[in-house]
């Protein structure tokens, strides 16, 4: 009597045991009755190419990728989605039934999809977006802004030359300002983004001006821990519609997870129990 293979993915990071993906896809697992398993692996990086190489054959459907691998694995996979290469990254793994390996990017689109639920009447084209920071997580936010529509971003960042880049790869609709001008930005953003890590619990506060936040602007705050930075009460006090960087984390993983198991999970307060839990 032959059994049906059990689908296996996880989460390849360096650390990982930090990682919310575990308590979310098993949450979904459980919740959908499916016959599957999602587990973390901490896997230094002179061993990534080769974990990537034997997963499949020990059963894995796919994984997705966290620091410091995002950018490795696009040189490991077979096949790599425009918008990860756009972005610079891959955060999901797809193992194909031919042994090929595809790399995606699905954090543009978590973060899209975050901002549209938590701010239902946020219109694209209201006006300009102010994004502050210009690392890895910044690159997938203005992919998805501008593939949505947003008119103009203005770009900040405490280096100066990642800023300068991120403009010349995506173009003339990025407008990149000084560091010390962040407060005067945010009085034109229809739209405020922190993409840095500033105000993470164990990192420096954002020390950005708030006092021009306009009460119809909608502000979110990639940090999630904690749930509600400083910036995000901040806004929230001024009158703003104010997004957690939560929903990001839990709606990039839906693409994957239904990649792997063959069902479009929903985010919804059951999901954030259990990742909060």
């Amino acid at each position: 009597m032959t059994e049906a293979k059990i689908p296996l993915a996880g989460v390849i990071g360096c650390p990982v045991a930090h990682s919310k993906s575990p308590q979310l896809h098993q949450h979904w697992l459980k919740t959908h009755g499916i016959a599957g398993h999602y587990v973390p692996m901490h896997v230094e990086p002179e061993n990534l190419a080769e974990t990537i190489q034997a997963m499949p054959k020990m059963g894995f459907v796919g994984a997705n990728v966290t620091i410091p691998h995002k950018e490795a694995v696009m040189k490991i996979a077979d096949t790599v989605t425009d918008r990860a290469k756009l972005i610079g990254a891959a955060n999901t793994l797809i193992f194909r039934q031919d042994g090929t390996v595809l790399a995606d990017n699905t954090d543009g689109y978590g973060f899209i999809t975050n901002l549209h639920q938590g701010a239902p009447n946020w219109d694209p084209k209201s006006g300009p977006a102010v994004v502050l920071g210009a690392g890895g997580a910044c690159r997938a936010v203005v992919a998805s802004l501008l593939e949505a529509g947003v008119p103009e971003i203005l770009l900040t960042n405490r280096t100066r030359d990642r800023a300068d880049q991120l403009q010349k790869d995506f173009g003339s609709r990025i407008k990149v300002l000084e560091w010390v001008q962040a407060g005067n930005a945010i009085e034109d953003g229809a739209l405020i983004v922190n993409t840095t890590s500033l105000g993470m619990v164990g990192k420096p506060r954002l020390r950005v001006p708030l006092d021009g936040l306009r009460p119809d602007a909608v502000v979110t705050d990639l940090v999630y821990a904690p749930l509600k930075t400083d910036l995000l009460q901040t806004a929230e006090d001024a009158g703003c519609t104010v997004v957690d960087g939560l929903g990001m984390l839990l709606h990039q993983a839906v693409p994957g997870f239904e990649r792997w198991f063959g069902l479009r999970p929903e985010v919804d307060a059951g999901t954030r129990e259990a990742v909060l839990a």
